[in-house]
């Protein structure tokens, strides 16, 4: 078998490979799960570095999964690659009346606001419904003050949200006095869901902007450790001092490039 650019040769690839490859074989559903989350976080990595080619395999590796688990489920008749098609086609078209229906639109407001209106009707129990709990904390924090914003329940301004936050930080501080930990616990997470709202309003994503921080402290840390490799030092064979030293150089170095 040739390598294809036609969908439904790839469909009969793993269909093969499901049959007569003993690895694919034993899969199941749930033998692959967090290797469909490692592909999307490898697909996020490629859209973050703007690498188009490694964009492109990698948007390759989740349509596999995709593929993969309706080709399992198709074994045993519970669903086929057809049927995910059909669904996803046959949603698309209903939540997106505007487009394919009678109803009206002036912005992208009020476009959030019907979509969630549709899936209530759909049998939500509420629209919340939908946001996986598995979700790392700070994008499921978002996407629930985004969907309850899209109904209107949101602050008007991002300064009523501050003043929030303020209201959050002194609770926390009270919480460190108090010397109970789980209080303390609580009231930290009150304080990063009020600081990821803040952010929402003023248009920034919490998970890119913890990535952008995570990426930065790993570039200056590196740095410590290979300026100390150059002076003969292990990291263990340092001090703060020393340490704190290049950590500045890192960042006026950083600095000075952008």
């Amino acid at each position: 078998m040739l390598p294809s650019r036609k969908f439904e040769d790839l469909v009969e690839l793993i269909t093969i490979l499901r049959k007569e490859c003993p690895w694919d074989r034993e899969q199941t559903h749930e033998s692959i799960k967090d290797n469909l989350i490692e592909e999307a976080y490898e697909t996020v990595d490629a859209i973050e570095k703007k690498d188009y080619d490694e964009l492109s395999k990698e948007l390759g590796d989740l349509l596999l999964h995709v593929i993969f688990h309706s080709s399992i489920a198709s074994e045993t008749n519970k669903f086929t690659i057809d049927d995910v098609i059909f669904r996803i086609s046959e949603k698309l078209i209903r939540r997106h009346p505007h487009v394919f229906g009678e109803t009206d639109v002036k912005n992208t407001a009020e476009v959030a606001s019907n979509w969630e209106t549709i899936k209530l009707k759909e049998g939500k129990d509420s629209i919340l419904d939908g946001i996986p709990k598995q979700l790392p904390g700070l994008i499921r924090a978002q996407r629930m003050q985004e969907k309850a914003a899209n109904v209107g329940f949101d602050w008007a301004e991002w300064q009523l949200a501050w003043e929030k936050l303020n209201e959050e930080i002194d609770e926390w501080r009270g919480s460190i006095a108090s010397q109970n930990h789980e209080n303390r616990r609580e009231e930290f997470g009150d304080l990063l869901f009020s600081l990821v709202n803040v952010g929402r309003l003023l248009k920034l994503n919490a998970e890119d902007s913890i990535r952008l921080a995570n990426k930065k402290f790993e570039d200056r840390f590196r740095y410590i450790e290979k300026k100390l490799e150059e002076n003969g030092k292990t990291i263990s064979e340092s001090n703060l001092e020393e340490m704190d030293y290049y950590w500045n150089q890192a960042k006026r170095n950083s600095s000075e490039s952008v």
